[in-house]
């Protein structure tokens, strides 16, 4: 489930330059760390990657709760409970800062400092700090509407790797394989 938080997260904020071109020039001077730094605040990603994590875990919430109603009907109160502690831990646990600075150098890959600058100019204007006070909004109201989609994927997943399983368990245990020296004796 990390991986999958993650990863949404990270296409939030690479979603969030999709406002700019971004093509870099070539010849252009690298985008600094203190570039980017200036970008991440411009863009008040902090902020916004802590109220996409708890969309995130609402909607994880309401997935794992479905699903442990459906695998489970006779699951207590107490362990759905638990499963929503799990959940919480996870979000609040997440290395926020840490993240950040895993994806400058990215940024720096692919953007060039005449973007970064650009886009922090988009960022700071009315319109760009309109999409990002939007963007929370957008994004709860997005998994919203893919929410039954993602159930039945999840749906469709689950039997898969249980039918996987169950061929695994119903396969007769074969007798050791025996190598050709011991078959001359």
């Amino acid at each position: 489930m990390k991986n999958f938080l993650l990863s949404v997260v990270l296409l939030l904020v690479a979603s969030t330059t999709f406002a700019q071109q971004t093509v870099t020039l070539s010849g252009d001077a690298p985008a600094t760390k203190e570039d980017i730094q200036h970008l991440f605040e411009v863009m008040q990603i902090h902020q916004q990657m802590r109220q996409v994590m708890d969309a995130m875990m609402k909607q994880q919430t309401a997935m794992i709760h479905e699903t442990l109603k459906k695998r489970y009907p006779q699951t207590s109160p107490e362990r759905i409970a638990r499963a929503d502690q799990l959940i919480a831990e996870t979000i609040k646990d997440m290395p926020m800062d840490a993240m950040l600075d895993d994806m400058i150098p990215i940024y720096q890959r692919h953007f060039s400092k005449t973007d970064i600058d650009a886009m922090s100019t988009f960022y700071g204007s009315p319109t760009g700090q309109k999409m990002m006070r939007e963007m929370p909004q957008l994004t709860t109201e997005s998994m919203q509407a893919s929410y039954a989609r993602m159930q039945k994927q999840m749906d469709t997943i689950t039997q898969k790797a249980e039918q996987i399983v169950k061929e695994d368990q119903d396969k007769p245990k074969s007798a050791p394989a025996t190598t050709p020296s011991q078959q001359k004796n």
